[in-house]
């Protein structure tokens, strides 16, 4: 009798334990998703796309009084002579150039022209939380998570450094920094994007 009455207990904890190994290899699919989707989504194999306070170089070629220097506004736009404005944000150069190339047909016949980004500014994130140095980060140059964080000058002594995330939108992207500064986990030093932030419990 005793035996038949605690059968359904152990099949009740038997279904359970099998429920939990379920939902953990769930949430690890999960996270090892949010990693493959950064790496497809990797900015530095893609072509630059400018965006707001970054500096752009406009030349027209024989033509230097249709070239100009200009910051995108926060709008997202740029001035140019005869043209006006032209919103920037948002495209690569290559795009950029043919929209003005269109724009200038109406007042220079076959105009080449070529655009460059002189100074980058828009790629900005921030690293909060338990770090030496808190802020918005604004380099030059795409870095990854370990690279993010060693521009904070680092972990503090009270840091959970095993339960890092990047904020990005609505997604919240786990990092273990620990398993990226031994090898185990390279595949969690993802870059970090424009608007991005580290935090550090």
């Amino acid at each position: 009798m005793s035996s038949m009455s605690t059968a359904p207990w152990r099949l009740v904890l038997l279904a359970l334990s099998f429920i939990s190994v379920l939902g953990c290899g769930t949430g690890h699919g999960d996270m090892n998703a949010l990693y493959a989707d950064a790496a497809r989504n990797d900015p530095r194999a893609r072509p630059y796309v400018i965006g707001v306070s970054d500096h752009v170089r406009v030349t027209v070629w024989k033509d230097p009084n249709l070239s100009t220097d200009a910051a995108v506004r926060p709008d997202g736009t740029i001035t140019l002579p005869l043209v006006g404005e032209v919103a920037a944000a948002g495209l690569s150069v290559v795009e950029l150039q043919g929209k003005i190339g269109e724009r200038l047909a109406a007042f220079a016949k076959d105009a080449v022209v070529t655009v460059a980004v002189v100074e980058v500014n828009s790629y900005r994130f921030t690293v909060t939380g338990n770090v030496e140095r808190p802020g918005m980060f604004t380099p030059k140059y795409y870095v990854t998570v370990s690279e993010a964080i060693a521009l904070a000058a680092g972990p503090n002594r009270y840091a959970s450094t095993g339960k890092m995330v990047i904020v990005r939108g609505t997604v919240r992207i786990p990092i273990d920094y620990d398993a990226i500064v031994s090898g185990k986990s390279p595949e969690q030093d993802i870059v970090v994007l424009a608007g991005d932030a580290v935090r550090v419990p």
